[in-house]
């Protein structure tokens, strides 16, 4: 491999990796300047659809498993969705009704849960939702948020991270009518790029499902380049891994436009040199770039808060290889279309969570416990703290959520979009706004989580119910749901 001189050299020391085990002791990663960027970037194909009598569009997901070089010394083991490995990006427009058949051909459950989505919790393919082996989930809603970048990925109680790590996800984007959305680039695959990050464990036999790997794929490409042929390119970015956070930017921290989080874009773009993600998180930003140059996407040190849990680390992702021509776009707009912001004044409950371990409020997921009852069309704040030593994070089902503060402070602009999932360095607090404006259902819950995967399968999650005012929550009975 070659070495590059931008940030070359290797950070000493060693970390400390949480897991369900305990803690054990790792080097610390670095693999800048050391990656030869010789693949093309894979870009996630636009899944196939078809509209059926009812006007809805229905798209087909196959999970299953197969076998893939990744350049790691033979064929690996994986799993994927209508492939071998990851699954093709699900596109729809707001105000469409969609249906998605959900075919399981593995010989275990799993299920498919819409990260980010706003619909029905019987629709969310969360833990009650399990697919058998052999057969099909269908479920149908329709599009009633704006246009984002979302992701689809196994929800199976205690196994998650296992169907992840092995190659069970994919984005979902999200279009509507906004102007401002034709203003950026948008031409997918070619100056529009998903970008599906995961860092994994790897052998010439299987993807195994360890924590942190030491090892970056970029929608299932070892080693990406991607050839750009416009001066400015959007970026979709992804956090996939398990565990691990990321900080992206370029390796010559030339700044960037952030332009959207979650739920969609933000009020105005913002500069940045770098976006910090912790799993489960997306970013959208657009990259200026010149003629004939080279530049690497880079996730720098991440500053979790310890350095135990890959704080240190450092890896370089995409080389981004512009032609020696170029189209030239237009000037991303300076402000796009207002978020209206949730008012503190009209929250009727406050909620705490205490992050502890494993545990929410000292207690384990339950699957027959209903530990929130929500009233649809309520607007709730919720506190949540980590109050122990190492990094976590907090995602909600159904909901796009307002950060209104950080440790008490205002919250920097990245935080100030729709928000799905939050990341909590030890010993932090964060307070969130969220409206639960329909789906009422009493004996169906939605999740919040840690998206750790490995605190999520250990037990780090609750779920709540939304219930019609006047309305009093049912029954859960385990896996039994479907």
């Amino acid at each position: 491999m070659r070495r590059r001189s931008v940030l070359a050299g290797v950070l000493g020391g060693s970390f400390l990796v949480a897991s369900g085990a305990g803690l054990s002791a790792c080097a610390t990663v670095d693999t800048v300047g050391k990656v030869d960027f010789t693949r093309p970037l894979l870009i996630p194909p636009l899944a196939d659809s078809r509209t059926d009598s009812a006007g809805r569009r229905v798209f087909d997901l196959h999970a299953r498993r197969g076998r893939r070089d990744f350049g790691f010394g033979g064929p690996t083991r994986t799993w994927g969705f209508n492939g071998d490995h990851l699954g093709p990006t699900l596109r729809a427009t707001r105000g469409e009704q969609v249906m998605v058949n959900v075919v399981n051909e593995l010989d275990e459950d799993t299920s498919v849960h819409w990260h980010g989505m706003h619909l029905p919790a019987r629709m969310d393919g969360g833990p009650h939702q399990p697919v058998r082996p052999g057969a099909t989930w269908s479920p149908t809603w329709t599009i009633n948020q704006p246009a984002a970048t979302l992701w689809y990925h196994p929800h199976p109680h205690g196994h998650t991270k296992e169907h992840v790590a092995r190659g069970l996800a994919g984005l979902f984007i999200l279009d509507d009518d906004d102007p401002h959305q034709r203003r950026l680039p948008h031409d997918y695959g070619v100056d529009d790029i998903p970008l599906v990050v995961q860092d994994v464990d790897v052998d010439k036999t299987e993807l195994r499902a360890k924590n942190t790997g030491n090892q970056l794929l970029v929608n299932g490409t070892y080693g990406p380049y991607l050839t750009i042929t416009t001066d400015r390119v959007r970026l979709r970015l992804l956090n996939a891994a398990v565990s691990r956070t990321f900080a992206f930017g370029l390796a010559d921290e030339r700044p960037v436009a952030l332009v959207a989080t979650d739920g969609g874009l933000l009020d105005h773009p913002v500069t940045v040199t770098r976006i910090r993600l912790s799993p489960g998180e997306r970013a959208e930003i657009v990259v200026p770039v010149q003629a004939g140059e080279r530049v690497v996407l880079r996730s720098f040190p991440p500053q979790t808060g310890r350095g135990f849990d890959g704080g240190k680390d450092q890896f370089d992702v995409l080389e981004l290889r512009a032609a020696a021509r170029l189209r030239r776009t237009g000037a991303i707009p300076e402000r796009f279309t207002a978020i209206p912001r949730l008012n503190p004044a009209t929250a009727v409950v406050n909620r705490d969570f205490q992050l502890t371990g494993t545990n929410i409020n000292g207690e384990q997921m339950d699957m027959d416990r209903i530990d929130a009852v929500v009233e649809q069309g309520a607007t709730e704040i919720w506190t949540v703290r980590n109050t122990d030593g190492q990094r976590h994070n907090f995602h909600v089902h159904d909901v796009q959520f307002q950060v209104l503060s950080v440790d008490g402070d205002e919250p920097p602009p990245e935080l100030r979009g729709w928000k799905d999932t939050v990341f909590l360095p030890p010993k932090s607090e964060v307070r969130i706004i969220l409206r639960f404006a329909d789906y009422a259902d009493p004996d169906m819950p939605y999740m919040y989580h840690c998206h750790l995967l490995m605190h999520e399968d250990d037990g780090m999650m609750g779920q709540f119910v939304v219930v019609a005012p006047g309305q009093s929550a049912g029954r859960v009975s385990g896996h039994d749901h479907g």
